[in-house]
């Protein structure tokens, strides 16, 4: 009989164990990353192109490039499009990172040749129809008028400008005139110069087969598409942080105010960037964290703060976000600073280290358990240009990371005098 009264026994993993995708190559050029994973008849195809909004020339050139490939092409209208992917039981995933456009098909493997024509027409083929267009706006545009009336969507975007600058395609953000400049043809342009094979990855995960792989190949391998002309050129921004420190944007009716707190901090490349990620989950990065333990469960000054770093292939910020009501927002900026110089001057106990290192640890194996995971975490390495070996040199730092490690590397990043802070909300008399 099983002793309930008993704890059981902890173990530690030793290893962890990653799956590595196989790298292929179709005879037309194009990369292949293939996860065989699992034995469901189902199959996830991600197209990866660099043409996020670091290539953008004008403002919202790259999200709406990328939204409107499925509102119709030479041969489908949206209409058509939306009810063979729905007769067909897919679904298709259409977004937008700073550096990277991703079109994401999940598919049945019985209905991969059909639903492989529907993809296969919107990125060889679309039309950018101006009817789709304008309603895609005005829904977009709907919905950045309501932006401006959260206090989160001001925080965040003040946040951003101030650590990089307007000018920077990290900090810059679409104002109303940016969707009315929307029109087709800058769509084409920015279509024809970065949806090509030669700017193309694929990552194929679930149960790949030798036959669907060959379907993928006659769709998307043998001949070229688009319009090459070579990988885009790297362009380079100058970050151009703001010399002030806090930043207020008054919203009287607001009954929470939203704090954002953060500077640019370390690339994902640096050798400090895994165990500075061990760090950051004891300062911010779970729900035991000393934070949440501080400012939330014993001050009551918030439903839930949190630190993390964003993901960035270079010059991530450092973010710490909080919602508190007004009179709370100078004591959580003061118990945030607090919890800085305890990490900055003692050492972490032995036994919250401990507990943290499980917790990661526990929180990588159950992160990385499907071919869906795998494919996130593999596209996470590709975007941010993370070395092959990340994945078990993370598991090895978070084994590895000491508390005079913590302590340093708080020391070294957790600079308050660079820290920048913005609050969104009802202006205190």
């Amino acid at each position: 009989m099983l002793d309930r009264s008993l704890q059981p026994e902890i173990k530690t993993l030793d290893e962890f164990h990653v799956i590595a995708p196989e790298h292929l190559t179709f005879p037309n050029g194009i990369p292949v990353n293939v996860l065989n994973i699992g034995d469901k008849e189902i199959v996830r195809i991600d197209f990866i192109f660099d043409a996020g909004r670091w290539h953008q020339g004008q403002k919202l050139q790259s999200l709406f490039t990328n939204r409107m490939l499925r509102e119709g092409t030479s041969t489908m209208t949206a209409a058509e499009i939306a009810e063979k992917l729905d007769f067909y039981g897919a679904w298709l995933d259409l977004s937008v990172s700073v550096s990277h456009a991703f079109v994401t098909l999940y598919s049945l493997t019985k209905y991969l040749p059909y639903t492989l024509d529907v993809v296969e027409s919107m990125l060889k083929e679309p039309v950018f129809p101006q009817k789709e267009l304008d309603i895609l706006v005005a829904n977009n545009l709907q919905q950045y008028f309501i932006g401006l009336k959260k206090t989160d969507v001001l925080a965040r975007k003040t946040f951003a400008k101030a650590l990089y600058g307007p000018n920077h395609p990290f900090g810059m953000s679409a104002e109303e005139e940016d969707f009315r400049r929307v029109n087709p043809l800058m769509l084409k342009d920015f279509f024809e110069a970065y949806y090509h094979l030669q700017n193309c990855t694929l990552f194929v995960s679930g149960k790949v087969t030798d036959k669907y792989l060959d379907m993928l190949r006659q769709h998307f391998g043998t001949e070229s598409f688009g319009k090459p002309q070579g990988n885009p050129k790297h362009k380079d921004f100058v970050v151009e942080t703001a010399p002030e420190k806090r930043f207020f944007i008054e919203l009287p009716e607001a009954t929470q105010s939203s704090v954002r707190m953060g500077n640019v901090t370390l690339n994902g490349d640096d050798p400090d960037f895994l165990k500075f990620r061990v760090m950051l989950t004891i300062f911010g990065g779970y729900f035991g964290c000393r934070l949440m333990s501080n400012i939330r469960e014993e001050k009551g000054y918030t439903y839930g703060i949190s630190a993390g770093i964003s993901s960035y292939p270079i010059a991530p910020m450092l973010l710490i976000a909080a919602e508190t009501t007004p009179e709370f927002v100078e004591p959580l900026i003061s118990e945030v600073y607090h919890e800085i110089d305890l990490l900055q001057q003692e050492l972490v106990p032995s036994d919250e280290l401990e507990m943290v290192r499980n917790y990661m640890i526990g929180d990588l194996c159950r992160g990385y358990e499907s071919a869906i995971s795998w494919a996130d975490a593999w596209i996470y390495a590709h975007t941010l240009h993370l070395s092959d070996t990340y994945f078990t040199d993370f598991f090895l730092a978070i084994q590895d990371t000491s508390a005079e490690d913590i302590r340093t590397l708080a020391q070294r990043y957790l600079c308050k005098e660079t820290l920048k802070e913005v609050v969104s909300g009802k202006k205190m008399s």
